[in-house]
């Protein structure tokens, strides 16, 4: 559903799709409170000016081993979910979020302990969607 031409209604969790990866229907935890977008990243090393690194860990049902090159990259001072502050790699990645095909920024994390291995904030959803907290894609992790 849009309420206008722009923005897209979404829930509290959503499915999304890494399509160049060919991982899809990845759950995805919908955070107003947090800043910037996370994904779950393993064997993350700076090698040569670039950033290496594969989506998800080998224990995660999406990890498909492949290896990621980016030399397109920053960092960030991130407070983690336990309130201390680490540097973190930060790439650009394209997804899909219900009907829109967005690129954007992601920092690399170990999410293996999270039920949510993305987390999506306020700089991703920005002028594109619209948070309907009473939706939710992913019904059976909460």
């Amino acid at each position: 559903m849009n309420l206008d031409n722009s923005r897209t209604v979404i829930g509290s969790n959503e499915y999304i799709d890494f399509r160049r990866q060919n991982v899809l229907k990845v759950p995805a935890k919908i955070d107003t409170g947090a800043d910037s977008s996370a994904v779950w990243a393993s064997d993350i090393k700076l090698i040569e000016g670039k950033v290496v690194f594969k989506l998800f860990g080998s224990t995660s049902k999406f990890y498909t081993g492949k290896t990621i090159v980016s030399s397109s990259f920053r960092t960030s001072l991130i407070k983690n979910t336990s309130g201390v502050k680490e540097r973190r790699f930060k790439v650009r990645l394209s997804v899909r979020i219900k009907d829109r095909n967005i690129r954007t920024w992601f920092t690399l994390a170990d999410r293996s302990d999270m039920i949510y291995p993305v987390l999506l904030g306020r700089r991703t959803l920005h002028k594109k969607f619209i948070v309907d907290v009473s939706q939710k894609s992913v019904k059976d992790l909460d």
